[in-house]
């Protein structure tokens, strides 16, 4: 039996931890998708843990719960080993693969018409809430140091294909290999286990660059609210700045957001943002 159940929509990953809840983070974020987007449909993986918290009114708005049956993860903290696993997860045939803190601030359903150059596009590069292609490198040092593609995690598409199997079997390799690559391969490594940025920059190196990036399409990427990145104080970025909201406006210093956006602090979800788009359900 297929696992593809649609042909398109948007898939997150959401395993609680000691410190954060990604459900709650995830629910909101699937609030927001089917409020900004026409192509809305919206799927979580969850492990057995987190998949026992979730309640009557969040399954009404998840379309799709798949539970993991082999977590990779389950004695970290750090969420990260099952990623390569969505491959095989997703009940769509083309999907957008998001990480929960970033919420759309307008729909992107003409984007697919620029996913679909390719059979895998990683997003490129990240925005300042200036709007401006950020040119810090503070945070992707590593990459600079090993001439990796400068690709996000956060937001990625992938349609059923053998390029994509092959990316993700890539990923996996890289993975469950990651101590000897790193020790061997890598200059100045320190992960003792990969960042999904860093696992998916490796494999794009990999398998071609050229194969996973649309390079020419440059407004598929978001804007990433990392301090350095925007110029402000190692703190809450709201804290910082004009905040608000306007629906699913975000603005920042009275500047509009038009992409994306990864908000990063995990705090910036309040009950009131849960309550905004509960409402809107």
């Amino acid at each position: 039996m297929s696992q593809h159940k649609e042909q398109q929509g948007f898939v997150t990953f959401a395993q609680n931890t000691e410190s954060v809840d990604y459900l709650r983070l995830a629910y909101v974020q699937a609030m927001n998708i089917k409020s900004t987007q026409k192509i809305n449909k919206y799927a979580v993986i969850v492990d057995q843990s987190t998949a026992a918290m979730i309640t009557d009114e969040q399954r009404r708005v998840f379309d799709y719960i798949i539970v993991l049956e082999n977590d990779l993860a389950a004695d970290s903290q750090w969420k990260l080993a099952n990623e390569w696993q969505v491959f095989n997860l997703t009940p769509f045939k083309e999907t957008v693969k998001l990480e929960s803190d970033l919420l759309f601030t307008r729909s992107i359903d003409h984007w697919w018409n620029a996913f679909r150059l390719k059979n895998i596009v990683l997003s490129s590069g990240c925005k300042d809430y200036r709007g401006n292609i950020s040119k810090v490198r503070s945070y992707r040092q590593f990459f600079d140091d090993n001439g990796l593609p400068d690709v996000y995690n956060g937001l990625m598409y992938f349609r059923y294909s053998q390029e994509s199997f092959q990316f993700f079997e890539t990923a996996k390799q890289v993975y469950q290999n990651w101590q000897t690559i790193s020790d061997t391969a890598l200059k100045n490594s320190r992960e003792k286990t990969p960042s999904t940025d860093v696992l998916y920059a490796i494999t794009a190196s990999l398998v071609g660059a050229e194969i996973c990036t649309l390079p020419t399409a440059d407004f598929i990427n978001f804007v990433h609210m990392k301090p350095d990145i925007n110029q402000l104080p190692d703190a809450p970025w709201y804290e910082s700045v004009i905040s608000e909201r306007d629906g699913d406006m975000i603005r920042v210093n009275n500047l509009n957001q038009y992409y994306p956006v990864h908000y990063f602090y995990k705090d910036y979800i309040t009950e009131e943002i849960e309550n905004e788009y509960r409402q809107q359900q």
